[in-house]
């Protein structure tokens, strides 16, 4: 089937550990007006193609939303990216738009949330995690398009989800004025 409606997408974005999926399942529980999905759900090892930025990965989570997007809601994918692997594929065309959200927290909540939320005491797993967490801090202003940040560091899931609900239907009302 070829998606014929065309709606918004909502991609959520983050390191690993930072809170995303947390929020995210708390979207997933209360919301009605737009479908939310981890990213997670469809990963195999067949993709982990970092040297093409995971083209064939993005290509089926992209394709995904789309279709889903027919029942006429949008959709927020929630999971580790960035827009240059997203706004490049063909696939774009199927959204009138992406937006972008990355959350990050402080490098100390990031080892809390390693260390004793997930249990991970791999050194490197931490490393990557709060390397990408500063290069988003750093760089989603430059983005093409830019990425939105939200530091819930000092948020509880429930607070920080109200607030990526806010970021979202902000977005839906001005997609509605156009």
């Amino acid at each position: 089937m070829t998606p014929t409606k065309r709606l918004p997408l909502f991609i959520i974005s983050g390191a690993s550990c930072v809170g995303k999926s947390t929020d995210c399942e708390v979207l997933f529980r209360s919301k009605t007006d737009y479908i939310v999905l981890e990213s997670d759900i469809i990963w195999n090892n067949v993709y982990n193609t970092p040297d093409d930025d995971y083209r064939a990965y993005r290509t089926v989570q992209m394709n995904l939303c789309a279709n889903i997007a027919q029942a006429g809601n949008p959709v927020v994918l929630c999971g580790c990216t960035t827009p240059q692997q997203h706004e490049p594929l063909p696939e774009r065309a199927l959204f009138t738009t992406i937006h972008y959200l990355a959350i990050v927290c402080d490098d100390k909540t990031m080892e809390r949330r390693v260390r004793k939320g997930r249990k991970i005491k791999d050194k490197a797993h931490l490393a990557s995690s709060l390397h990408f967490n500063l290069w988003l801090k750093e760089h989603a202003a430059t983005t093409n398009p830019p990425m939105e940040l939200l530091d819930n560091s000092q948020l509880t899931p429930e607070e920080s989800a109200s607030r990526i609900d806010t970021w979202i239907q902000k977005h839906l009302n001005n997609e509605m004025d156009k």
